[in-house]
């Protein structure tokens, strides 16, 4: 492509520089505008798609009609079904929530990058089980802790993926409302607005121009039984 661009999160743990700039070499470049897909649940699984511009966030649809959203993807993510080698559909969705430009990465020349380079193959599937780990832990806030427990974990998730230190607290540097906020733990908008509230009402977090400020992170950690996962893993 011409260019280098920074590692994924995600990967940088686990994948050399080296591996990755392979992984770059595979890419071509897409633009994408707000409001669009990278794909829909059900899609085939043929591409991976490292965001290189922009945000994407991925939802899954229930029996419902509701939707859930699982990630808030950003700069530096790589995203998609991990599914080398086998035939299998997208079972989420990828919606553009910001311009984005991204590497697109077709499974079958990552399938022969794989079979030619064993140390990214063990690399890849070293990112492939945290990908997997994260959502479990995901999935065990929303299942294990009740939404009260659901909410204080993903305020910590944003706490690391979109926070700042400031004088009396971690200042969340993204603009989200509380009905986004319930779209992410499987509840409703009173419900949070409710929780919110009394969290309000504690001095565990505020708002600031439009921010969350979180003030106590320890209490928030003490209500979903915080099991200092790495950031990697506690992200969103």
């Amino acid at each position: 492509m011409g260019m280098k661009v920074r590692q994924p999160e995600g990967l940088a743990p686990l994948l050399s520089q080296e591996s990755f700039e392979k992984l770059q070499g595979i890419m071509y470049v897409r633009h994408f505008e707000k409001g669009s897909c990278l794909f829909w649940e059900g899609d085939a699984a043929n591409h991976l798609y490292y965001i290189m511009e922009g945000r994407v966030r991925t939802t899954k649809s229930a029996d419902n009609g509701r939707t859930l959203t699982l990630y808030l993807h950003q700069e530096g993510d790589l995203i998609g079904q991990m599914d080398p080698f086998l035939d299998s559909v997208h079972n989420f969705s990828a919606e553009v929530t910001e311009d984005v430009k991204v590497g697109v990465i077709q499974r079958k020349d990552l399938e022969v990058l794989l079979w030619q380079n064993s140390d990214l193959a063990i690399e890849f599937m070293k990112w492939m089980g945290l990908m997997h780990r994260l959502t479990q832990t995901k999935f065990r806030d929303l299942i294990m802790f009740g939404k009260t427990g659901a909410l204080c974990s993903l305020l910590i998730r944003l706490s690391n993926s979109y926070g700042k230190e400031i004088e009396d607290g971690i200042f969340i540097d993204l603009k989200i409302n509380n009905t986004e906020l319930a779209d992410m733990i499987g509840a409703t908008r009173e419900s949070v607005n409710r929780m919110l509230s009394e969290l309000k009402r504690d001095g565990v977090i505020y708002n600031q121009s439009g921010h969350m400020v979180i003030k106590d992170i320890a209490y928030l950690r003490e209500v979903c039984h915080c099991e200092n996962c790495p950031k990697q893993v506690c992200r969103m």
